[in-house]
């Protein structure tokens, strides 16, 4: 699973969606052109299902470049692996008047290895077809068709992959055997699919035409809500020997208990020493932590990814001699090593990513791409990510929380969903001492506490930077107009909520304005919010904001002598559907304090609140430039 279902993912995509050619000198619909980049004027794919376990796609497609920001779209990649074959691949190039300019030899097609940096092995490669060209607009074609032994994965059909990219016509056919059946779901579909019969086939079309190219709003919806889309996949599938049904939840995950079957065996030696390392554990939980830290020490994540092995886990006995393996791999063992000592655990199959869509739960279908381990416990659910060495046991944050997971139990799949992360969670409280001197300039201390999703970043920081790179880091962070770092430092703790506490000195070079006897402060010295998007008279896409956090900042400023308040902006309080805001001034003998109170909520919200949401964030941004005004009193 992992790397490798992204990789089959970008297969289907491209099988279906790639970007596409047109040929020069077709005339374009009225309306169609503007605000695009490329053109499809018609594209076909046709994915012919033979049995369980093997099938054909062929898919051809014309589409015209208009200018250099559609240029990557002449550039096609056609992944395949041990269980798939690429056919053939072909492509013609056409200038802006139609007339050919040549066609594609089979020498100018790069045959390549698609292995990242973090696999081992694996059987994935990408042909590459490149029909690029400077002369604009120009015309591509390409046709291709791929065989596959994996009927794990139906097509996804995006007729409109991109912002900026119109389709004149496009379509989709499924052919099914007579008596296999294919499970399907349309969205945003102008018309819904027909249903035909050959004398051997079910044929499913589905078609569209005439799509204008589609801007995203500002805090919109993901992409795929606004498009055409047809999901398609199968009832009862099989790879390589392997059989199984998809037609619910259940049955998936007992096609993955099959191949999971008799892999969480463990050498005796081993098992003794997970019994002594837990023995005196005061809980269970306690056990589970001193397993999941002895795995992150003795192991470390490498994709290994030929053929079943896309999903089928090694044993656990190899992972615990070699000390590496994939998601699955690793979960795997953590699971056996866990049995070892008496606690029962389910591998969960999910869409990892940051700002990744949750799985569409009404569809059944391979929608994963990670592997984590859920492990009940008497108080709670405790979520262990088996491919970190660095991340807390129980913590999931923006990779794999708030979505849904499926369980693999005895009795089969099973949806649940993971730990969801409120505002308090995701916080960042910030207190900064400043002493200014009579230049304007000052020296700050600044202790920042991160906790949740805010502290993500650092925490790599931490493990994955020497100090050096840490303060090179550090500059590009903090939002001062202008200072050095004398000093800086973190510490951590792994909890369930993570928390890092950053450390850090500053001279300041002219944190305050002087001008004549007066001095202008801004007393938000690090946190102020910059981004307004703009206002539509008419908002048409739902607002979607995908997390949730507290920002706290308590400011002090030390004045020099001789100096009184002329000007005190007045304690701003703004509420609104997204969040709450508050900032407040406070000034006593020669010392400022200011309190910032900033908390955003997570969901969505109807178009019609989007004038809220920006009047919201322009108050915020006009309080965070307020200044303090000082006066020097005549010596």
């Amino acid at each position: 699973m992992c790397r490798r279902n992204i990789l089959l993912w970008l297969l289907a995509f491209l099988l279906l969606a790639t970007p596409q050619a047109g040929a020069g000198g077709l005339s374009v619909p009225e309306g169609l052109i503007e605000g695009a980049n490329a053109v499809i004027h018609s594209e076909q794919t046709v994915f012919t299902v033979n049995s369980p376990g093997s099938g054909v796609t062929t898919y051809k497609v014309r589409m015209t470049i208009l200018n250099e920001n559609g240029k990557q779209r002449a550039k096609l990649y056609v992944p395949y692996d041990k269980l798939s074959k690429v056919d053939y691949l072909e492509g013609t190039i056409y200038d802006r008047s139609g007339k050919k300019i040549r066609s594609l030899k089979k020498k100018e097609i790069e045959d390549i290895s698609a292995m990242n940096s973090f696999s081992l092995f694996e059987d994935n490669r990408v042909k590459i077809a490149d029909l690029t060209y400077t002369m604009y607009p120009y015309t591509v074609e390409f046709e291709y068709q791929l065989s596959s032994n994996n009927m794990l994965f139906y097509p996804v059909w995006h007729p409109q992959d991109g912002e900026e990219l119109a389709v004149e016509q496009a379509s989709f056919e499924v052919h099914m055997p007579q008596g296999m059946r294919l499970r399907y779901q349309e969205a945003n579909m102008p018309k819904p699919g027909k249903k035909t019969a050959s004398a051997t086939h079910d044929i499913y079309r589905w078609e569209v035409s005439n799509l204008q190219p589609i801007e995203r709003e500002p805090y919109g919806p993901g992409f795929e809500e606004l498009v055409p889309v047809v999901r398609t996949a199968p009832t009862d599938f099989e790879v390589e020997g392997y059989k199984g049904n998809m037609e619910s939840w259940k049955s998936y995950g007992l096609w993955i208990n099959q191949l999971n079957q008799g892999r969480d065996q463990l050498p005796e030696a081993t098992k003794q020493k997970l019994r002594a390392l837990t023995a005196d554990a005061q809980t269970e939980e306690e056990k589970i932590l001193r397993i999941y830290d002895y795995l992150q020490g003795k192991t470390r994540y490498v994709s290994i990814q030929l053929g079943i092995g896309g999903w089928q886990p090694f044993e656990a006995s190899f992972v615990d001699s070699k000390g590496y393996g994939d998601c699955k791999a690793l979960t795997n063992y953590t699971q056996a090593m866990l049995k070892a000592v008496g606690i029962e655990s389910y591998h969960a199959l999910i869409r990892a990513g940051e700002n990744e869509p949750d799985i569409k739960t009404d569809f059944p279908s391979s929608q994963f791409n990670h592997v984590i381990l859920c492990v009940p416990t008497e108080k709670d659910t405790l979520w262990l990510e088996c491919t970190s060495q660095i991340e807390a046991a129980g913590y999931l944050g923006s990779f794999t929380g708030n979505r849904h997971a499926l369980l693999i139990t005895p009795e089969g799949g099973k949806l649940v969903k993971t730990n969801a992360y409120a505002a308090a969670d995701n916080a960042q409280l910030r207190s900064i001492h400043v002493k200014l001197d009579e230049k304007g300039s000052g020296l700050a201390s600044v202790t920042t506490r991160y906790t949740g999703m805010q502290q993500e970043a650092r925490n790599q920081v931490i493990h994955n930077m020497k100090p050096e790179e840490q303060r090179k880091w550090l500059y590009q962070q903090v939002k001062v107009p202008s200072f050095e770092i004398s000093k800086h430092a973190f510490e951590q703790r792994q909890t369930q909520l993570p928390v890092v506490t950053e450390s850090l000195e500053l001279r300041l070079r002219q944190c305050a304005t002087i001008s004549g006897k007066r001095m202008f402060v801004t007393p938000n010295l690090m946190s102020q919010w910059t981004f307004v998007p703009d206002q539509k008279e008419k908002r048409l896409t739902d607002v979607v904001r995908t997390m949730a956090f507290l920002d706290v900042d308590t400011v002090t400023f030390e004045l020099p002598a001789g100096y009184t308040v002329e000007y005190l902006p007045q304690d701003a309080r703004y509420k609104s559907t997204f969040g709450e805001f508050t900032a407040t001034v406070k000034v006593e003998g020669r010392q400022v304090t200011y309190i910032r109170r900033m908390q955003m909520g997570k969901g969505r919200y109807k178009a019609a609140a989007y004038p809220e949401f920006v009047e919201f964030l322009n108050n915020i941004v006009k309080s965070d430039k307020q200044q303090v005004v000082f006066v020097k009193n005549p010596s």
